[in-house]
């Protein structure tokens, strides 16, 4: 119970369901795992200081990347967007014709999620330029943005773990069946999609119940919040709905080509501003409310780095993963649903599945042959341990990209309305679905 993982990851949890600011609950955090780990006061400070690179350039893509978005709002296109969705459904509107709406809608920003991920790999950048134009739409319709943060982040992480393309190609490719091969695992990446899509089911069958059961309820929110977060009306030019298009497919492929947000959203941002559409005397201003919108989640990636690099220095992970051959003896079931569990954990600190197969696969894949784990099972435990806790991770984009789109308006709290909805419904399936994955393998 005093491992330094452990100690650093509950602690942060705690914290966080306090209502404690993430980034001060992952600081402190990490300095106390540090510190239980037997690592110094300053060993720890410098460890965390060591780790904060790591997050620097995801913040200021994010930070260009609100700046972009609100530029997008200035242009007028997604006033034409939520004023066109919402004129079709006003007047006589049948309750049918408002579940039909509502299915379309969630279907349309379910795609959109997957696709982001494979079709057109640039992950959670649509989600504040998509999102935000989309929340008078669902206040008026009294639509949960719990179910909405669901749909996001399944979208986001389902795809990565199932479909071999985009980013799930580096996922299943390049990182887990690498690391399985290099730690001694024979195994085709061919096999991956199909092992992986056992966890995955129980993902989906989360998604269900928070459609149809948990989050099916209408649910109030406040209008006027929302309209103080829009831009002032003004006259929609179609000279500014082109130069949008413009700025939105520039930013799109520079992005494609250069693999860079900055890149992509700077451009755009420029073309806005040659377009007229952005005063050069207004760019202050644009920025700075991109920036709002957007450097929590900077922020939080930042610390998370950190919080990250403190648990490798306490060599917390590696004695906790050698405690359960201890605990357990030979039982191979426990020793599965423990794998999972310690894998949750770790990633629920580091909030990247993609980050923490390299750190667990060089201990799961030799412990795994040790309990006559097959080939199979090996893989579809490493891919699982690493993939939970993404989803329900507060230091994780898959639940920090939803909240960016669904709290500009100060209505959706992060922990409360996207971290525990996506643990609950992803991370308990993925534990169940991965062991018996694991178990029939």
């Amino acid at each position: 119970m005093f491992n330094p993982v452990i100690v650093a990851v509950v602690l942060m949890l705690v914290l966080s369901l306090m209502r404690i600011n993430i980034v001060i609950a992952l600081v402190f955090s990490a300095i106390v795992g540090g510190l239980v780990s037997g690592l110094s006061l300053e060993a720890t400070v410098n460890a965390f200081s060591s780790g904060l690179g790591g997050g620097a350039t995801i913040a200021l893509s994010y930070a260009m990347l609100g700046a972009f978005a609100v530029a997008i709002s200035k242009s007028g296109i997604t006033d034409i967007l939520a004023n066109k969705i919402i004129s079709k459904m006003k007047g006589d509107a049948k309750a049918k014709d408002i579940l039909w709406f509502k299915t379309i809608l969630l279907t349309i920003i379910l795609l959109t999620a997957v696709s982001s991920q494979n079709l057109i790999p640039v992950h959670i950048a649509f989600i504040p330029i998509l999102i935000p134009p989309l929340l008078h739409v669902f206040a008026e319709y009294k639509m949960d943005r719990r179910l909405i943060a669901c749909t996001l982040t399944f979208g986001l992480t389902a795809t990565y773990m199932l479909l071999p393309v985009g980013f799930g190609g580096i996922f299943l490719s390049n990182i887990l069946h690498k690391n399985l091969v290099d730690n001694g695992l024979n195994i085709a990446v061919e096999q991956l999609p199909f092992i992986m899509a056992i966890p995955v089911s129980g993902m989906f069958l989360g998604l269900l119940v928070a459609i149809f059961f948990t989050y099916s309820k209408p649910r109030i929110y406040s209008l006027e919040k929302i309209k103080e977060i829009e831009p002032e009306k003004q006259e929609i030019k179609t000279s500014y709905i082109i130069t949008a298009f413009v700025a939105i497919l520039t930013a799109l492929g520079l992005q494609l080509y250069t693999n860079s947000i900055i890149i992509g959203a700077l451009a755009g941002f420029i073309i806005f501003i040659l377009g007229g559409v952005i005063k050069t005397n207004e760019t202050q201003d644009v920025f700075t409310k991109g920036v709002h919108m957007m450097a929590m989640i900077g922020f939080i990636m930042i610390a998370a780095s950190g919080f990250a690099e403190v648990m490798k220095a306490s060599q917390g992970i590696e004695s906790l993963v050698s405690s359960i051959t201890s605990v357990i003896g030979d039982n191979k079931p426990l020793a599965a649903l423990l794998m999972l569990i310690i894998g949750l954990l770790i990633t629920l600190g580091i909030g990247s599945s993609f980050s923490t197969i390299p750190i667990i696969a060089v201990i799961y894949v030799p412990l795994a042959m040790q309990f006559d784990f097959s080939p199979l099972a090996i893989a579809a435990l490493v891919g699982t341990a690493a993939a939970l806790g993404d989803a329900g991770s507060p230091a994780s984009d898959s639940t920090l990209g939803p909240t960016s789109g669904l709290n500009v308006d100060g209505q959706h709290d992060h922990i409360y309305d996207s971290v525990l909805p996506t643990f609950l419904h992803y991370n308990i399936p993925l534990i169940i679905f991965g062991w018996i994955a694991a178990m029939v393998l």
